[in-house]
């Protein structure tokens, strides 16, 4: 294997400019940065970033660690940061905790100890945070990720779910409902939690009363949604509409709605927290929260990098990004539904 070396030979140059030329340290002029472009070609040689990282204490390498990579809402995400990271000179690994703190500590321990820069962290809930508390002493920079951690001050790019939730249930209740339940995720975790105070806040406007027998806790899972969702169906009297609080869930719920013959919005009207990349087939389309995911991860990646190259002051900063509603064919009452069919009934002949 060529060295660096050999390469400053092959392109008569100095071994700080071949270095230059390869990170982008310092200005080349054309002229040099071709043939030293045309030595590493000539060699076939590549960096020895090991050795690099020893000498520098950086490894130019970031780590986002989420805690269910099967749930649509995070690929963008992992898109979007690594887009970002790739711009800057850093590459991105991904990690699953499957929401268990102790996987999280583990996956931790081991990013620490291959050196990465920095982490990205949607973090499962627990009690015992001395694995984020000893990275960070460590040197290693640490930025939330649609959650924050109690008891850590640290940087962290959230989504505002309280203003999703509650946009999302105005408009129903705007639609003539009055009897809305909702199925929330976890209530352990911040996110479920938030959007469920969306859904207060947006009852408790229009004076209608929060019974809590329609707020059932899910825990942002297929099986949950599908199980709470009959639930709710074959209650003696039930609500007219269901905010869900994430797509996964609502794909439980709609199965539900298919065992039981429940046709929406005619029988009952849905809205889902999360964009459903599968929702095209599905009639009437769903009336959605959603959220800016890709957005969220290149935010969060590129404050990460910011705070690796101490650019950032050292009080840390917290970024609310706003979701979008989306208003579909689910959240209709009977009467629109109605009148949609007497229009079309009613075309003019050609």
């Amino acid at each position: 294997m060529a060295t660096i070396v050999e390469v400053a030979k092959r392109a008569n140059v100095s071994i700080a400019t071949v270095s230059n030329v390869i990170r982008g340290t310092r200005t080349v002029s054309p002229k040099l940065t071709e043939r030293v472009r045309a030595a590493i070609r000539d060699l076939n040689y590549s960096p020895n970033e090991i050795a690099r990282s020893l000498k520098v204490r950086q490894t130019r390498m970031l780590a986002m660690v989420l805690p269910d990579i099967t749930n649509p809402f995070f690929p963008e995400i992992i898109r979007g940061a690594e887009d970002t990271a790739f711009e800057r000179g850093y590459f991105l690994m991904t990690a699953n905790t499957d929401e268990q703190i102790g996987r999280e500590r583990r996956i931790v321990a081991a990013l620490r100890s291959y050196r990465v820069d920095g982490v990205l962290l949607a973090s499962a809930s627990g009690t015992d945070i001395s694995h984020l508390t000893g990275t960070i002493d460590a040197g290693v920079a640490l930025v939330c990720l649609d959650r924050t951690v109690p008891g850590i001050k640290t940087d962290a790019v959230l989504l505002d779910n309280v203003r999703g939730a509650r946009e999302c249930v105005r408009h129903m209740i705007q639609k003539g409902h009055r009897r809305i339940a909702i199925i929330t995720g976890s209530l352990d975790l911040q996110t479920g939690r938030e959007r469920l105070r969306g859904y207060e806040e947006a009852l408790r406007e229009a004076d209608i009363p929060v019974e809590r027998g329609r707020i059932l806790e899910g825990d942002f899972r297929y099986d949950s949604g599908y199980r709470l969702g009959k639930h709710i169906l074959e209650q003696a009297v039930r609500p007219t509409a269901i905010f869900v609080c994430n797509g996964v869930m609502t794909l439980g719920v709609l199965k539900a709605f298919e065992e039981l013959g429940i046709r929406c919005p005619h029988d009952m009207a849905l809205a889902t927290f999360d964009d459903l990349a599968v929702d095209s087939p599905f009639h009437p389309h769903l009336t959605t929260v959603v959220q800016p995911s890709y957005e969220m991860g290149a935010r969060a990646a590129g404050i990460l990098i910011d705070r690796i190259e101490g650019q950032l002051n050292k009080q840390p900063s917290i970024v609310r990004v706003a979701p979008t509603l989306i208003i579909r064919e689910s959240t209709d009452p009977p009467s629109d539904i109605a009148a949609k069919g007497s229009k079309q009934r009613t075309k003019p002949k050609t």
